[in-house]
């Protein structure tokens, strides 16, 4: 058995309100509804930190572009798509 810890909330009536109707629409619990919404949540921000911290580490590296090498990048990829 997993332990856990409660959480305790205060939302507004139109929150709530949402809250059970998106609960409701997916025939969940509001219970269960928001405890998958706290691990999606927590899971996408959890791999954004690390794509970020992966950019953060490329240029700490040096393994980065400049916004004119960038620039020039896109200006030839664009020559080269219209003069197919």
């Amino acid at each position: 058995m997993t332990e856990g810890a409660s959480l305790t909330l205060e939302l507004d009536t139109a929150s709530l309100a949402s809250l059970k109707a998106a609960a409701a629409w997916r025939d969940m619990t509001v219970d269960a509804y928001v405890k998958s919404v706290v691990e999606t949540a927590t899971q996408m921000d959890i791999q954004l930190a690390a794509f970020v911290q992966e950019g953060i580490d490329d240029i700490d590296a040096g393994r980065s572009y400049t916004q004119e090498q960038v620039e020039s990048w896109f200006e030839a990829r664009h020559r080269d798509i219209a003069a197919e």
